[in-house]
Order: C-alpha cells, then structure tokens, then sequence
C-alpha cells in the first residue's frame, strides 16, 4: 500500500482527479490517498493560496499528485507551483512530448523531453522596481544547481535508453550565467561518453524544433528556457490536453498535469484528464509500479488509437466519464 498526497486543484481539478484515481484503483495499485488542496479554493480558510499542511504533507509522503490549481491574481505568490518546487527543493522538471496514434498533430514520431532546471535562473523571484519608470529582475544560475540538473538529465538519458542531449542556453550573449550553465553542463557531459551531448542557441532551438523535431531526444535547459520550450514541444504532439509533467527533487516528487485550471468547463464533465493520467503514470513509474504504469499508458494510448471514446478536445463528444470508463474497459 502506497500513500500518497493528492491535491485535486481547481476548475476542472477535481473531475480529472477523480477520473484518474479511479483508472489507478481499477489497474490494481493500492493506493491511500492523502488529501489536501492549495490555491483559490482555499484562501477564503486559510488567508493563504499554500497552506503549511500542503507541504508537510508531501514531505511526509515524499510523493505527490498535483491537479491544475489557480494562483489568485493580486499581491503575495507569483505562482503555487513555483513556491512548492522551492521549499520543496524539486529541482528537476521533466516534461515528455510524445507523438499518439489518433491524435491529430503536425508531426509523427516525435519522442522528446525537456529536463528543465526548477529552482533559479529568471525564477528565482528576485526582482524590483528602479525608480518610478524601470524595473529589474536578477537571473541567478549557480554551478551546484547546474550541475544537479545536468547529472539528472545524463542518467534520465541513461535509465530510459536516449542517445542525445542536447544543452539549451544563450551563452553568446548571456556569457556569464548561461556561460556558466553551458560550461558546467559540458563537464557533466564528459562523464557520460555514451550519450551523445551537442548545444542550441535558444532562439535556433525553437525554429529546430518547428522543422525537424524529430532530430531530437532530450533537451536540457535553465529554467526560463525550459518552461518555454516545454510548451512549444507539446504543441508539436497534440497540445496541453496530453502533457503531463514531474518535479523530481532528493527527498520527494510532485507530479502535475501541465495545463490550466480551465474554470470555464469546469463541473461540465467534458474534460479530458490524459494530461493528469500520464503524470500519474510517471509517478507510478517514481515508486516501482511499472508494470501498472505500463498497463495504464497501453489502454490510454488503444483508446486514443481507435478514436471512437474521446473528449471534444482530443475531436470526439465523449464525457469525461464516458473516457475514463472506456480506459478502464481497456485495462
């Protein structure tokens, strides 16, 4: 028996939540679920949108999973999620872009990650105003979280049989803290020799990944770049609707369907929880359920192969519901 934090979010949170906390019951994991929440649905309680509980709860458990939650517009948290990997030291964001049989895209055969550096660069919070008419932000980039991130990303190449990292930065204008992330990250490449290491410029990166994204396996990147490039990859395989994510630090992870809190279907049980089940299926693989993983990710990837059973955002009339019992009938 697994315990595990659950937090079912806002908006459409609670449904997928739901959705896939059944598909995992119906797989044959044992899982007891600890509940708590954070962001809008909770400040009214708690006069914050990350309450303690929150937080000791997954350092207790040391695993978790997060569905979309919306951080209120206004003073205090920039971002939830941004605050939860800090204190949380959750330094690695990994994010797979994979192509799926059924699903309409502009490309096949796509099989991409993004390892993205989760705790500094442009989102280490630090900024202020100069004066009445500018304003700063400071980009730190040290060598210990560099090196974290670049280690994580060589044995993720590794452990899951890649061939290629490709390193994503700025250095030729950015010298000094893209220098150092590019200059660190070569030198963790060089314990690797079996995995093939080669850079991008930021900017050449996301033209490549437009024209010949299948020329790429994982892509290592500072924080800022990560988080965009991450996107940009799961719009070249169908969207937000099937892009899961993982927050992996020392002592714990965080597992988070990538896209918003959609509280304009929410309650209308025509959400498409792929997203959320595909990080629930990484955080399967985290604890060493992968034979369920495995079983779990084969009945999505039929059902979306056969395109019969779909939600309008995948191109079909399905409810959530009707979705969610049509993967568990594949099990």
């Amino acid at each position: 028996m697994h315990k595990i934090t659950v937090l079912p979010g806002d908006g459409i949170g609670p449904e997928i939540t739901e959705a896939v906390k059944k598909i995992i019951k119906a797989a044959g994991v044992e899982i007891e679920w600890e509940e708590v929440n954070a962001g809008v649905s909770v400040m009214e309680r708690y006069g914050t949108p990350l309450p303690e509980n929150v937080l000791e709860s997954i350092k207790r458990n040391r695993v978790a999973l997060k569905a979309p939650i919306t951080t209120p517009v206004g003073e205090g948290f920039r971002s939830v999620n941004v605050e939860l990997r800090k204190a949380l030291k959750l330094y690695a964001n990994v994010r797979p872009a994979i192509s799926w049989e059924g699903i309409k895209g502009r490309y096949e055969n796509i099989d991409i990650v993004t390892i993205r550096e989760n705790t500094e660069g442009l989102y280490s919070g630090i900024e202020h105003y100069v004066g009445e008419n500018a304003a700063e932000t400071i980009k730190i980039i040290t060598r210990e979280a560099t090196e974290n991130i670049s280690r994580y990303a060589f044995e993720y190449a590794v452990k899951h049989g890649r061939k290629k990292v490709t390193i994503v930065h700025k250095a030729n204008i950015q010298k000094y803290t893209d220098g150092l992330f590019l200059k660190v990250a070569r030198e963790v490449a060089a314990n690797y020799p079996q995995i093939e290491c080669e850079d991008k410029i930021i900017d050449n990166m996301c033209m490549q990944l437009v024209q010949y994204p299948e020329k790429y396996d994982v892509l290592l990147c500072p924080n800022f770049y990560g988080d965009i490039i991450s996107d940009l990859c799961s719009g070249l395989v169908g969207g937000l609707g099937m892009a899961p994510g993982a927050n992996i630090g020392q002592n714990g992870a965080v597992f988070e369907a990538v896209h918003g809190s959609a509280p304009d279907i929410a309650g209308k049980n025509i959400a498409n929880p792929s997203a959320l089940l595909l990080s629930a299926v990484m955080m399967l693989e985290y604890i060493g359920e992968i034979e369920k993983a495995v079983l779990i990710r084969e009945s999505l990837k039929k059902v979306l192969k056969e395109g019969r059973v779909l939600t309008k955002d995948l191109g079909g009339s399905a409810t959530t519901t009707e979705f969610t019992e049509e993967i568990i009938k594949n099990l």
